[in-house]
């Protein structure tokens, strides 16, 4: 983690607070570690340098709450949003039987079971492949032996 190797009399730079993390109490909490520490934070887009004053910890809980209030609406419309779709009778998400990632394990069926065969770690496979380890054990589970 970034904190722990941070080291006092550094200046961590973010573009805004939010960034540090999605809840208040987390923020805050990295805050203090950073106060602790001696580490100034500095954001970007606000122009501010949080260190240890007062002034910096008002203001670190402003911009915290402002962010985790943003998040929680954003997160709000998007299931609103998400649940009028789905009354409307829409399909939310990939088509059903869509394989699309799949496919290329199987286009090359021959190959990947002879990799799986010779002992290729899955990363490796996954990696040539360029597909995700959830799709290489649908492949795995449908066609190897």
């Amino acid at each position: 983690m970034l904190i722990k190797r941070l080291k006092r009399g550094d200046t961590l730079i973010v573009t805004e607070l939010s960034r540090l993390s999605r809840t208040l109490l987390d923020i805050m909490s990295i805050l203090n570690i950073c106060m602790e520490k001696e580490i100034t934070i500095y954001s970007t887009k606000d122009g501010y340098a949080f260190d240890n004053n007062i002034n910096s910890k008002v203001l670190a809980f402003a911009f915290g709450l402002v962010a985790e209030i943003e998040h929680n609406l954003i997160s709000l419309r998007t299931k609103e949003a998400l649940a009028l779709k789905k009354a409307e009778g829409k399909r939310i998400g990939r088509p059903v039987g869509s394989r699309v990632k799949l496919q290329k394990l199987v286009d090359d069926k021959k190959r990947v079971l002879s990799l799986i065969k010779q002992g290729a770690s899955i990363a490796h496979i996954c990696r040539e492949y360029q597909v995700s380890r959830g799709v290489f054990y649908l492949f795995r589970n449908q066609y190897a032996v």
